[in-house]
């Protein structure tokens, strides 16, 4: 027998905004148009200001999109990692991820190929072992919404250190 169709709950769909805002003129040519450009992510209170990496004529005092697309990753990680922890009840008073990615650009399309991240995880001695907390980092690491969402290779190469409070 089929359910009722009106009795099946559909999925929720979650929608992200984000707005990119540039004024300047490209017709002084490559070399000279400005690359500065603000972002915003609605209903976020705030604004960023961006530009490009410096390799491609950028300011090297702005964020850039490479960036926030590690930037994202290691958040997405962080994130996944405290709610795993917190549900197998590991007491986490630490968390640091120095995330790097890598962009060659001999390979076309240049795209970054590989983002690693690096976190330094403190927990609290005696709520589990260090077999038990790989486990769970690899499992935040499948529950990424943001490493599930990108082509690019993401590794997780965790340090944990127990220490007390």
């Amino acid at each position: 027998m089929q359910p009722d169709p009106a009795t099946v709950a559909t999925p929720p769909i979650h929608r992200y905004r984000a707005r990119c805002s540039w004024q300047g003129s490209t017709g002084v040519g490559y070399a000279h148009y400005r690359r500065e450009h603000t972002v915003s992510v609605p209903p976020a209170v705030g604004e960023l200001n961006l530009s490009a990496d410096p390799a491609f004529r950028g300011d090297p005092s702005r964020m850039n999109p490479e960036q926030l697309l590690v930037l994202a990753a290691s958040s997405c990680q962080l994130l996944s990692f405290l709610a795993v922890a917190a549900r197998a009840r590991l007491d986490v008073v630490s968390y640091e991820d120095d995330a790097e990615a890598d962009m060659p650009e001999d390979e076309r399309p240049i795209r970054i190929k590989t983002i690693r991240l690096r976190p330094r995880i403190g927990l609290v001695p005696g709520k589990a072992d260090e077999a038990r907390v790989r486990q769970l980092v690899e499992l935040a690491h499948h529950e990424c919404y943001v490493a599930n969402s990108l082509k690019t290779e993401v590794t997780v190469e965790p340090t944990i250190e127990w220490s007390g409070r």
